[in-house]
């Protein structure tokens, strides 16, 4: 948890509230850690963290738009920002597809 505080404050981000989201409650086994979180102008956002070695495609995307709906109604509530902290390599398509969908990538590899 404080690695992830850690990284937000690097770019600038700032919460009043972050607790973690049981991944088990959404059905997934994937290596990703999901947080929701509260900003100064209170505007709740849904966070993933995923770290894994091979290239991020736009099946993954898919996948993580499909988790982010079942978060939706597991928490019963519409987040007004989507962020995504990703360690790994990325493929331009999928990029852009989450560009379009209203997802805000952040490149923690460094």
């Amino acid at each position: 948890m404080k690695a992830i505080v850690e990284l937000l404050l690097a770019h600038k981000m700032i919460f009043k509230k972050l607790h973690p989201i049981d991944k088990k409650a959404l059905g997934t086994r994937k290596k990703i850690d999901i947080y929701e979180g509260v900003d100064l102008h209170s505007n709740y956002v849904a966070i993933f963290h995923l770290v894994q070695k091979s290239r991020f495609l736009r099946k993954n995307a898919d996948e993580l738009e499909q988790l982010f709906e079942k978060l939706k109604l597991l928490q019963d509530h519409n987040y007004k920002k989507k962020l995504l902290l990703y360690d790994m390599p990325l493929c331009s398509k999928a990029k852009a597809l989450m560009k379009e969908r209203g997802w805000r990538l952040i490149d923690v590899t460094a």
